[in-house]
């Protein structure tokens, strides 16, 4: 199977019953409003009973929790948005399965456009992508590449865009709801063992389990490679790229009874990269008075590019406990308490840095988050559910640097800096403890048997750097005129918070006269996003199995958020847009039967925004002058994106199937400078990954042992050369080549 299509989600799509371990859904036609299935049988009472009756232990347990599951689900439908899904087996078909990453996974739904530093852009936004894990909101961390959030946590996962419902708040670009692993419909254990080119090691082990009200799920691993980072070059392989990561997530679950569930979910993400090297590069520092100056000729070839020791370590933690009621046979909810903490630290080169960037700078930055979500559900009426629940977080951010500059010592005849080698020592660091809210009401009507209205107001505030609120209304409708189809148009107005994250708070005064010194000292405060989303679209059951949607969008935006990497840290800082404005289009079509899948989906989007009015001090002042009175293209905007894949098992009814997939992924390029800012883009490119699985159901004729697995999966099958970023653009850092061909195997082991 590969990934069920995205298209509208009907009323009652989210509701539906997860499966238990071992089976899998296939993709569904756009369900028609069933008060039946909305209110499934596992509404409590004495039809629960007469099921679980006939049941073993076991079987009852996977029931009830399947019931509150589905509860958990109807708590945050995505009326009227569109959504995109992936069940276990389908990520298990795309290459790499669960070792894959989880970005790369993601490419594969429409819409989405790839960057570097393991960045994705949804519907031409910069990063304004929500994680929940199991119906639960994460904070925002400082991860900046790589994944603290892994594929192998995931026993199945959705990305909803579009006009949001009024649940959604903060980041809605794009909503990745992960269902994690849990023991009871990822019962035993597997070991793997997968690694190949590229020093590549990668071993896992996961672990789940019930025993009577309880249940637990434990996955861990360790990924050693020299492909932490993007190739600045085009070679084969990069230099000074070794990366060690490590992940863990855990789950523990106490299920009362049919109606009440506790649960916690805890994960750690640890990761140390080596920044890759540029070879052969001889510009030094960009301020132009150092360029033909005395300092320069003594500088000029005292460090090689190509053996610099610059590194990056990466921390995330978080922490999830929640309770899930039902209350008589109308009133759901879920209240979670949530804390999270992340931390980011650059380490320089202590010559190489200040020798290229006239600065060599040590920064640590960390934010830890604490908060909690609820939502309700009340069946009111039998045409009306009414939902309301809020978020709140409080965040304590902290920033320090600790510099290495060349002082100014004076000016020539033209006005120009003057530096004689004397070298600075800078301390920069500052806190701020911080909060942002949101609550939220809507009801789902349904005046007509084929007709959903899906009504609400949201209220969201900040109040950190900046300080801002908005009422926010929203509606969605949903209408079926036969069997199959499904129309849908929706208006959402949304309220972005700037991320506090990597806000900064940087004394531009202790910088002055020196070679790290701005090219203005303008630094207003990010503010908070406010836009007006539409989106329309249709979708079409073709035929059993084959699946058709289409949908197009339209985002008018003010004070638009963007992100930008500026200086050697990899730590990305936001800045405002005055206006902005996103709109494309969207098709994507599957088709599922049997043994055989096969999809593809083609998106083009336009992003594009006018006038910097934030965080100045980051930008070249010419930049700033054009983009005043203009409109220009955002750097992460991508006119065309498209993916596709497919999948046929062999033997499938067999205990040792065989299956071929592959995925392809194609971009029209991302943007650089051309004669005006962000007004080229990088070539296009293609490519093509392979993936073969064997399986074998009871290899080694043991009772403890159960299903073994052997894989081979080839990224970039035709080693393609191709370039995500140029190293010039708005906010664009250094240049980035995409991953060579790579060979990697495995095998992993059930127990």
């Amino acid at each position: 199977m590969v990934p069920s299509r995205a298209r509208t989600t009907a009323p009652d799509s989210s509701q539906s019953t997860p499966q238990p371990a071992g089976v899998h859904a296939k993709p569904l036609a756009p369900a028609k409003r069933s008060s039946a299935v909305s209110r499934s049988s596992f509404t409590g009472g004495a039809s629960q009973q007469t099921v679980t009756d006939t049941l073993d232990t076991n079987e009852e347990h996977i029931v009830v929790n399947a019931h509150l599951d589905q509860r958990r689900a109807a708590l945050q439908p995505s009326t009227g948005a569109t959504t995109y899904r992936f069940s276990r087996q389908d990520l298990e078909t795309i290459p790499g399965g669960d070792n894959a990453p989880l970005n790369g996974v993601l490419l594969q739904a429409p819409g989405v456009a790839q960057d570097s530093y393991g960045q994705i852009h949804v519907r031409g936004d910069h990063n304004e992508v929500q994680f929940r894990l199991d119906g639960v909101g994460l904070p925002e961390g400082m991860s900046v590449f790589g994944q603290a959030l892994m594929t192998r946590f995931a026993h199945s996962m959705s990305l909803t865009t579009g006009a949001l419902p009024s649940e959604y708040g903060f980041l809605q670009a794009g909503v990745i709801d992960i269902s994690t692993k849990n023991g009871s419909a990822d019962r035993g254990g597997e070991v793997s063992i997968y690694g190949g080119a590229r020093d590549y090691f990668f071993p896992s082990l996961q672990y789940g389990g019930h025993a009577g009200k309880w249940d637990f799920f434990a996955t861990g691993d360790f990924v050693h490679d020299r492909v932490g980072i993007e190739n600045p070059t085009s070679s084969f392989n990069a230099l000074h790229d070794l990366s060690n990561q490590y992940h863990f997530l855990g789950h523990l679950r106490y299920t009362a009874d049919s109606n009440t569930r506790i649960s916690l979910t805890a994960g750690v993400s640890n990761a140390e990269y080596q920044l890759p090297n540029n070879p052969g590069q001889q510009r030094q520092f960009a301020n132009p008075s150092y360029l033909g100056s005395s300092l320069e000729q003594t500088n000029y070839g005292s460090v090689d590019s190509a053996s610099l020791n610059e590194r990056q370590k990466q921390i995330t933690d978080f922490g999830i406990l929640s309770l899930q009621k039902d209350i008589g046979s109308n009133i759901s909810l879920q209240a979670s308490a949530i804390v999270r903490y992340s931390s980011l630290g650059y380490s320089p080169d202590a010559l190489g840095d200040l020798v290229y960037n006239g600065i060599s700078q040590r920064a640590q930055r960390s934010v830890f988050s604490s908060g909690s979500q609820t939502d309700v559900t009340w069946r009111a009426a039998p045409d009306h559910t009414v939902r309301f629940g809020y978020q709140a977080y409080v965040e304590r951010n902290i920033s320090k640097t600790d510099s290495v500059v060349y002082a100014q010592t004076g000016e020539d005849e033209t006005g120009a800096a003057v530096f004689n080698g004397d070298t600075l020592n800078i301390h920069d660091g500052n806190g701020r403890t911080g909060w942002i809210y949101g609550l939220y009401a809507q009801d789902e009507w349904h005046p007509l048997h084929n007709l959903t209205i899906n009504y609400g107001l949201r209220f969201d505030g900040v109040d950190e750097y900046t300080h801002s609120k908005q009422i926010s209304p929203r509606i969605n409708i949903v209408y079926q005129p036969w069997h199959g189809g499904v129309l849908h148009a929706g208006y959402s107005r949304y309220f972005t918070p700037p991320p506090f994250e990597i806000v900064g708070g940087t004394q531009l005064s202790k910088y002055a006269n020196t070679s790290a010194a701005p090219g203005t000292l303008q630094d207003s405060t990010v503010k908070a996003e406010r836009d007006h989303y539409f989106d329309a679209g249709f979708a079409q059951e073709i035929l059993p199995g084959w699946h058709a949607s289409f949908d197009a969008y339209l985002k008018i935006a003010k004070n638009m958020i963007d992100e930008g990497q500026f200086g050697s840290p990899i730590v990305l800082s936001a800045f405002n847009y005055r206006r902005g404005q996103v709109h494309g289009y969207e098709f994507a079509t599957n088709y599922d039967r049997g043994p055989f899948s096969v999809y593809g989906n083609v998106a083009w989007s336009r992003a594009i925004g006018k006038d910097i009015t934030t965080a100045q001090w980051n930008f070249d002042p010419d930049d700033l002058a054009y983009a005043r009175h203009r409109w220009i293209h955002l750097d992460h905007d991508q006119r065309w994106t498209a993916s596709a894949g497919g999948s046929y098992r062999f033997w499938y009814k067999t205990g040792h199937p065989l299956m071929l997939s592959a995925t392809m992924v194609y971009g029209s390029g991302l943007r650089e400078d051309s004669d005006i800012p962000n007004g080229a883009s990088v070539p296009q490119y293609v490519t093509f990954n392979l993936s073969l699985v064997q399986s074998f159901e009871d290899l080694f004729h043991m009772s403890f042992l159960k299903r073994t697995q052997v894989r081979l999966d080839v990224t970039n099958l035709f080693d393609a050369r191709y370039e995500l970023r140029s190293g010039t653009g708005i906010g664009v850092g250094a240049p980035q080549y995409g991953l060579r061909r790579t060979i990697l195997t495995g095998i992993s082991q059930r127990f």
